[in-house]
């Protein structure tokens, strides 16, 4: 086949794209090709350097006088540039002749790279960020490159399902591509993250990020206030720059750091935060092997009835024996756990060692009656495959009675799908095991539910407990919970019991059990064997008069 020129114009119409010609020392640009749909229909067949710059959007046009700024013979262009009325087009071309004249092609950068956008906020996706990163970074100047981490994301799709918190993360993002320009490659890096390069000194990044990310909104009728933790990292362009993963990576290390300070957190790189970086990365080493040697243990929180004052169950916890660290504190391993994915593995861990200390103690112990052990399934696992068939097995192998061994639940795990949830928690009543919601009333929409679902217990959060004195809402709150309960036929837990004082309030609301400092906290499992020997012998379970 001859190509001849009509031949090579139908192709590039065919093709969506186009050839230019850029002819400095005669101030002319010349189109061959789809110049209509690339947005350049006005400036073709030719133009002036100043009309080709005028029909670019005015956040675009620095990239477009990049375009058009002579430089030596064999320099390669590639900018990406969107013109009035057009999608993001890629220039590609390169430097002629000493540097009289450039050519290249055009051409929309989804016909040629496909898709860089994330598709739920319309921003960059993490691919396409760190390609234009590592354009930017061969500039010389002084850059910030920021992250925002969205906090408690997974409270929030715990809260409002999915295709709500998508609508938020959403609308996050139309804040931020309104709050940057082009320039600044604005992305969504992750589930939770945005991102953006900034040149340093074009305002505080951070700010502008927070300013934009941390407006209130409002969604399916529900008030969201979002806070962010933030990192950052400054760095040099040019040759001698770092790689943008590289950056990235330094970046989300100081989001790590932002975050321990809090919500809302904001730090930036530093040294330090490699040192950090590696002891992290050998706690992980060392929390794997822990369920490997057998390191991890339930240690057991009292529950005592209020009207008789006996232990009436506890409540297992896991705890952490480091061969070097020590007892390491939960809030130090859980959330770890959970990032490598070794969530399951401890639930079931926690409720096979707890079912057995338990049954050791019902035989043991005779005169404890209808003793009970309350076991957490965490965030999803009530979703988890052979559930059902290990909790069965478990009461099988241990012989516990029919309801000694109890699930807590929590209330975002139910609001996910109500009706599957209400099969699954069926089920797990059907083959011995009793039911609590955990955290009750600081949710949703509980209530419109819990008439359906087979639970046996509610859980008050240890919040309205300890403010109940001080606090008149806490205390109707409480007490309303209570009488739902009663209301229910449905036991009621109060978390954060510390005195006496707080005790005899919850007594006097008619509330069943009690569960707090004020007892006992969590005790290895001879302790606890312990405090329920005293609390058989003494008929009743020690008191504190005062919080310490």
């Amino acid at each position: 086949m001859t190509w001849d020129a009509t031949t090579a114009i139908e192709a590039l119409a065919a093709a969506d794209s186009a050839l230019w010609i850029w002819t400095p020392g005669e101030d002319t640009i010349r189109f061959t090709g789809a110049t209509r749909s690339l947005g350049l229909g006005p400036l073709a067949p030719e133009c002036s350097g100043a009309a080709f710059i005028a029909l670019a959007l005015p956040q675009d046009r620095s990239l477009a006088e990049r375009i058009l700024k002579p430089a030596a013979e064999g320099t390669e262009v590639a900018v990406r540039l969107r013109m009035r009325g057009s999608e993001t087009c890629l220039w590609r071309g390169v430097w002629l002749e000493d540097g009289l004249r450039a050519a290249g092609m055009v051409a929309l950068e989804i016909k040629i790279a496909g898709s860089d956008k994330d598709p739920l906020t319309g921003l960059l996706d993490r691919k396409s960020f760190l390609g234009r990163a590592a354009e930017t970074l061969t500039t010389p100047g002084e850059y910030d490159m920021v992250v925002a981490d969205v906090d408690r994301l997974r409270r929030l799709n715990e809260a409002l399902g999915h295709e709500r918190t998508d609508m938020v993360i959403s609308a996050l993002g139309s804040r931020m591509a309104a709050a940057f320009s082009f320039d600044a490659n604005p992305a969504r890096i992750g589930e939770d993250e945005f991102a953006v390069v900034v040149p340093r000194g074009a305002g505080n990044a951070a700010d502008r990020l927070r300013d934009a990310l941390e407006q209130p909104l409002r969604v399916a009728g529900f008030d969201i206030y979002p806070t962010v933790s933030i990192g950052s990292v400054t760095f040099e362009g040019g040759p001698d720059a770092p790689d943008s993963a590289e950056l990235l990576r330094r970046v989300e290390l100081a989001v790590c750091a932002a975050k321990k300070v809090g919500r809302g957190g904001t730090a930036a790189y530093g040294r330090a935060m490699e040192s950090d970086s590696l002891s992290r990365l050998a706690l992980e080493a060392d929390l794997r092997n822990a369920f490997v040697r057998g390191e991890i243990e339930p240690f057991f929180q009292p529950i005592v009835n209020l009207n008789t004052g006996a232990v009436a169950g506890f409540e297992a916890l896991a705890r952490w024996r480091h061969p070097k660290r020590g007892l390491v504190p939960p809030d130090e391993f859980l959330g770890l756990t959970d990032e490598m994915g070794l969530m399951n593995d401890l639930g079931l861990m926690m409720m096979t060692q707890s079912a057995r200390q338990l049954a050791e103690w019902l035989q043991r112990h005779p005169s404890a009656g209808k003793l009970f052990c309350s076991v957490n399934l965490s965030v999803g696992e009530i979703e988890r495959p052979n559930l059902i068939e290990d909790v069965a097995r478990v009461i099988q192998e241990t012989g516990l009675p029919r309801g000694a061994l109890k699930l807590e639940v929590t209330e975002g795990d139910i609001m996910r799908d109500t009706a599957s949830a209400a099969v699954i928690l069926q089920k797990l009543k059907d083959v011995g095991a009793s039911l609590a919601l955990d955290d009750f009333g600081t949710g949703f929409s509980s209530l419109s539910y819990l008439a359906r679902l087979p639970f046996d217990t509610l859980k008050i959060d240890r919040y309205f407990v300890l403010t109940m004195d001080k606090d008149e809402g806490s205390a109707k709150i409480v007490k309303s919970v209570v009488n739902l309960g009663r209301d229910l036929n449905l036991e009621v837990v109060a978390e954060g019991v510390e005195n006496a004082s707080l005790a005899a309030l919850l007594l006097d609301a008619s509330c069943h059990y009690g569960q707090g400092f004020g007892y006992a906290p969590a005790l290895p499992a001879q302790k606890a064997e312990v405090y329920l020997n005293e609390s058989l012998s003494d008929g009743v379970a020690p008191l504190k008069a005062r919080s310490g």
